[in-house]
């Protein structure tokens, strides 16, 4: 088994995601193996991130290796005016993996294509935690592990996505790492965050059936497998203007969960803030907690994967 990157969703197969979710399976069974002893991992984190940063380093802890890196920036040379360039072969001389997230679309690409240049034959997996409004192929993998686990299958799902489709870069990531088995979408979004063309011609290239509505209703949460609530984010917008006419207007609340099928489960990337109201955490369709719990075994999965490891 070879080393590979893991930078966008796009190119994960069935194959590989079913491999994923199977090894995941494995981990969440037995989370505690040396696998990667020996091994320095090193996490950049261009940009803040709380579950991802922590489950990834809980991962690798996990499997006996030890972590590098910076979940601050302004702490680095890049404050200087080191280009990502050189960070990233600086970095490749002292891990043997790369975690990065950043603020620009495209950086993981970028830094997997820096270190595969034939001159950098040491080059390490780069595994990309989050790029922009692009992609977060680490969360999709989780997600759709936690679909398997709570509705037993993948096939077939009405999945509703709720709140910024614009910028939400786990809902990209999420339609194309679904495309596979086969959803009925519902995209349910303010105009100003409707999701981008992009997406709607990958899924009429796909034959993916989707909606797309800017009402929030039961009638809809009531045809749904999944309900998938996102964050209006701030840190999207240059006009906060426009954040402030949008950033609470879905909202769900426990009582709209009234008609829903038992089968239900409400998942969420996280951080929530006012979209889904505390009263839903009663409820046992909120599965967004245990949701954030299964990043920790998927990227065992996918630390173990990327560095060529049978687990």
């Amino acid at each position: 088994m070879g080393k590979k990157s893991l930078v966008s969703i796009d190119e994960c197969s069935k194959e590989y995601i079913l491999e994923i979710l199977d090894c995941a399976r494995r981990f969440e069974q037995e989370p505690n193996r040396k696998l990667l002893e020996g091994k320095v991992v090193a996490t950049l984190f261009f940009e803040p991130s709380t579950r991802t940063r922590l489950s990834f380093e809980t991962a690798v802890n996990r499997l006996g290796g030890r972590v590098i890196g910076f979940q601050d920036a302004s702490t680095t040379s890049s404050t200087k005016g080191e280009t990502l360039r050189d960070t990233i072969l600086m970095v490749n001389n002292y891990a043997d993996l790369i975690i990065m997230r950043h603020y620009l679309e495209g950086a993981a690409k970028y830094a997997s294509e820096i270190l595969s240049i034939p001159e950098f034959s040491r080059g390490v997996p780069v595994i990309n935690a989050g790029d922009g409004a692009n992609q977060h192929p680490s969360q999709t993998l989780l997600d759709i592990y936690s679909i398997w686990k709570t509705q037993g299958k993948l096939t077939d799902q009405v999945v509703t996505i709720v709140g910024d489709l614009k910028y939400g870069r786990a809902v990209h990531s999420l339609i194309a790492g679904l495309w596979h088995f086969n959803p009925t979408f519902h995209f349910i979004a303010p105009n100003e965050l409707k999701l981008p063309d992009e997406q709607k011609s990958f899924c009429d290239e796909k034959g993916i059936q989707y909606y797309e509505h800017t009402e929030f209703t039961e009638e809809i949460i009531n045809r749904s497998d999944i309900l998938y609530m996102t964050r209006i984010q701030r840190e999207r917008f240059t006009d906060m203007e426009v954040y402030e006419r949008v950033k609470n207007v879905y909202v769900l609340k426990l009582d709209m969960l009234n008609g829903s099928k038992d089968n239900l489960r409400i998942l969420h990337p996280l951080p929530r803030v006012t979209e889904i109201a505390s009263d839903v955490d009663s409820s046992p369709k909120a599965y967004f907690i245990h949701q954030a719990g299964n990043g920790i075994f998927i990227r065992q999965a996918i630390l173990c994967k990327a560095l060529g490891i049978n687990a």
